[in-house]
């Protein structure tokens, strides 16, 4: 990697916080590649210098290139920043797994877990890119990507469980107003960032019925301790959930008027339904596939995640939401630390 932290960096995914995140790394790096899976969208960024789809309104520098090739946009490069949905991330890494440079880094910027495998993003990276497994990384953390793409002060945490890959990386996707902290606790990080957009659709479910801010905040807290108490059993550290890919995010996914999943929410316990807020958006509410997976992990591990598991039953199995509060409030009273 270039001294000075500056790097051949591509971006993979042109949504939102692909294009947002391309724009801050061009501050520092001035030749990023940006690849944009609708070659509409592309050649509208190409045209315009803006992302008009996924992300109106917001210049992007001419030090990004878009590009619609995804061996252009990923050979010869030294880091490659993974920004699609989820779901989509396995077929991707599949597709970029022949075109990688030697001895290049892969940083997920994905929140969530694979239905049906319930593998971590970086889990689902080291089986696609075995070359690679060894500097394999995530960054989360409250970023919202208009506020990341207009300069607005931010922080993200990147993790590698090999601190040089962390360090190294850390360096280089820091921008003057982006500040990125180092970690090793990949578990904590991946799970943090993927679980509070289940808890942001459920925070928005109580916003949209009217409960008010004490609701909101027991859900929160509430939330942050499901979270962690199943990111311990998987490995992680209680410590983890306290930082930006923990309580930051989740802070900021469950208050913020730009959180997709909190707007879904807001949506359902306003009286819509699921189907019908989803056929409506261009862009992917990460917690509605999460909730099941999320599910799947609570059974599979034995740890009890019962926010999540109504928030499942709301989107995937049509219960009532009402109902759902109603049956979070009957539990047995327990102490608040659950060991």
């Amino acid at each position: 990697m270039k001294q000075g932290g500056k790097a051949r960096i591509a971006v993979v995914g042109g949504g939102s916080w692909g294009t947002a995140f391309a724009a801050m790394l061009s501050e520092r790096n001035p030749d990023v590649s940006l690849w944009v899976r609708e070659p509409e969208v592309c050649e509208g960024i190409l045209k315009t210098r803006e992302n008009r789809t996924f992300l109106p309104e917001v210049p992007l520098p001419l030090s990004v290139r878009p590009t619609n090739d995804l061996r252009d946009a990923v050979s010869g490069r030294e880091i490659v920043a993974v920004a699609v949905p989820s779901q989509h991330l396995r077929a991707v890494a599949r597709r970029m797994a022949g075109f990688l440079a030697p001895g290049a880094c892969v940083v997920s910027l994905a929140k969530g877990v694979e239905n049906g495998t319930l593998r971590r993003m970086t889990e689902v990276l080291a089986e696609e890119l075995p070359g690679a497994s060894g500097r394999l990384a995530v960054l989360s953390g409250p970023t919202f990507a208009r506020e990341v793409a207009e300069g607005k002060p931010t922080g993200a945490t990147v993790a590698s469980r090999d601190t040089a890959v962390a360090a190294s990386l850390q360096a280089a996707l820091s921008g003057s107003r982006f500040r990125v902290y180092a970690e090793t606790d990949v578990t904590g990080i991946e799970i943090g960032g993927a679980l509070k957009n289940v808890m942001a659709i459920a925070a928005g479910m109580s916003d949209g019925l009217g409960f008010g801010h004490n609701a909101r905040s027991l859900l929160i807290s509430r939330g942050l301790a499901e979270i962690a108490r199943l990111g311990v059993r998987l490995g992680a550290s209680p410590q983890t959930f306290a930082g930006l890919s923990g309580l930051g995010d989740l802070v900021l996914t469950c208050t913020g008027d730009l959180s997709r999943n909190r707007t879904v929410g807001m949506r359902i316990g306003r009286g819509e339904k699921i189907s019908a807020i989803l056929s409506g958006m261009k862009m992917v509410a990460e917690g509605v596939e999460t909730a099941r997976a999320t599910m799947d992990l609570s059974r599979r591990t034995g740890v009890p995640m019962p926010i999540s598991e109504q928030v499942f039953l709301i989107l995937h199995q049509g219960k009532d939401v009402e109902a759902a509060v109603g049956e979070l409030f009957a539990r047995a009273l327990r102490p608040e630390r659950d060991e």
